[in-house]
């Protein structure tokens, strides 16, 4: 049995303490996004889990969709990341 090796850590701890690991990740085929996955694959990215980079190849996700992801948490909070309150937040 082969064991894929990864540069990346296994295990990040959060600032409010909880352990986040790759298992927390939604599912590579995920098509509907809600703002609970989006907000696993920001913390994911900010707390180096997994690169941006690879976050975009799993999740095919564009550059531009990411960051946006990342500025709307990083201004409004992770409610900003929801479908239907996106007017609310968008400048």
């Amino acid at each position: 049995m082969y064991i894929r090796r990864i540069k990346e850590p296994h295990v990040v701890t959060l600032p409010d303490g909880t352990q986040m690991t790759r298992a927390d990740l939604p599912s590579p085929t995920t098509r509907r996004w809600v703002a609970s996955r989006k907000a696993a694959v920001v913390r994911a990215v900010e707390f180096g889990l997994v690169s941006a980079t690879e976050a975009m190849e799993t999740w095919s996700l564009s550059e531009e969709e990411l960051t946006a992801w990342k500025e709307a948490v990083a201004t409004h909070g992770e409610a900003a990341l929801r479908a239907t309150a996106i007017q609310r937040y968008r400048q």
